[in-house]
């Protein structure tokens, strides 16, 4: 009995020294998503901030994750999915208040300022920021300002003024950074391509003509249509003034790959990639590369999944934006009924990828 008594007061001295249990007894909101604590009398686990009562000290144990709790032998309490669910709803507001701060803030904040904000450890702001919006801070902020340099830059006769416009401390930090934002330098993006080279090839699949484009750092372009002319004049419109220059035997193999890709889904895809579009884009962007070969997403889904449920419409738009056809596999989002909606390629082509992919 005493050697007992000596083995609980032992426990509950080694959880009261826990820095997770102070976040338990503070039900604080911070701490969700970092831990859980189930209690060894009753069988359940909770969230920190959760509203249950409080147990003693000594019958909690503490896991990393809920798997790792129901890997133990414990239950969700009852009032986990309540709990859940308002601790999705805390996350998702703070980190679009973080969103928001990037975006107004005059440079770029640090990891430790957007963390303290949200009250957060670093770490674990990373964790949930990257969770919510498919982005590390760092990348969301970089593709913003990104954004807003395109922006600038067609609408200024100075990229001078641009530079600072868009929250650069000195011309040196953006041009370090501006062949990762802009494909190309500065100048040579606000002449419309001027000076650089897009290699590009035209070919053939059952699901019509496929145009591929790469830049200097990837591809750029994944077009199909009907009229190979009409996919070359609008790789043309989107950057007038580049030289245009056909594929030679290396880039037909690229094309061949993703033509192989087409009609045969299950071999995979797997291409070096020159992404450019808005934050809110390359969020959508990003959950449209989780979605499994084989299944789909509804445009609801997608918004739940970059935190943004309201925003059923921008995902439309966004999945409309996408010029990397199979690559970037907007054609595996539908609609909540299960119905497919209009594809930039053509619902036919669509009906047609997602059966391929079904059937393996």
């Amino acid at each position: 009995m005493i050697v007992q008594l000596h083995s609980a007061r032992s426990s509950t001295h080694v959880v009261e020294q826990d820095p997770r249990w102070a976040a338990v007894l503070a039900r604080d909101p911070s701490a969700d998503g970092s831990f859980v604590y189930a209690v060894k009398t009753t069988g359940v686990y909770c969230h920190p901030s959760s509203s249950s009562r409080h147990p003693h000290a000594g019958n909690v144990e503490f896991f990393n994750t809920p798997e790792a709790a129901e890997a133990a032998g414990y239950r969700p309490s009852r009032r986990a999915s309540p709990d859940h669910t308002a601790m999705a709803a805390r996350r998702a507001t703070l980190v679009a208040d973080a969103c928001r701060y990037i975006e107004t803030a005059p440079s770029m904040p640090t990891l430790t300022e957007l963390a303290a904000r949200a009250a957060m450890s670093p770490p674990h702001f990373h964790r949930v920021f990257k969770a919510e919006t498919g982005l590390t801070p760092k990348s969301y902020a970089d593709a913003h300002r990104a954004a807003k340099m395109r922006v600038k830059l067609g609408h200024t006769n100075s990229i001078t003024d641009a530079i600072y416009d868009v929250g650069f401390g000195s011309n040196s930090r953006f041009y370090e950074a501006s062949d990762r934002m802009l494909g190309m330098r500065p100048k040579d993006y606000r002449a419309g391509g001027a000076n650089t080279q897009i290699h590009f090839a035209v070919g053939e699949c059952s699901l019509g003509s496929i145009l591929v484009a790469q830049s200097e750092r990837g591809v750029c372009a994944i077009l199909m249509g009907d009229d190979p002319d009409r996919l070359v004049r609008d790789l043309q419109d989107q950057f007038p003034r580049a030289a245009l220059v056909g594929g030679d035997a290396d880039f037909e193999r690229l094309i061949a790959e993703v033509v192989g890709f087409v009609e045969s889904p299950s071999i995979g895809l797997n291409l070096p990639l020159d992404v450019q579009g808005t934050a809110f884009q390359q969020r959508v962007w990003q959950a449209l590369l989780e979605i499994p070969a084989g299944t789909t997403a509804t445009y609801t889904e997608i918004a739940l999944r970059i935190g943004m449920p309201t925003a059923i419409r921008a995902v439309a738009s966004a999945c409309g934006a996408n010029r990397l056809a199979v690559a970037i596999p907007c054609h595996r989002v539908v609609r909540r009924d299960g119905s497919l909606s209009g594809y930039r390629w053509g619902v036919d082509r669509k009906r047609q990828l997602l059966e391929r992919e079904a059937s393996g």
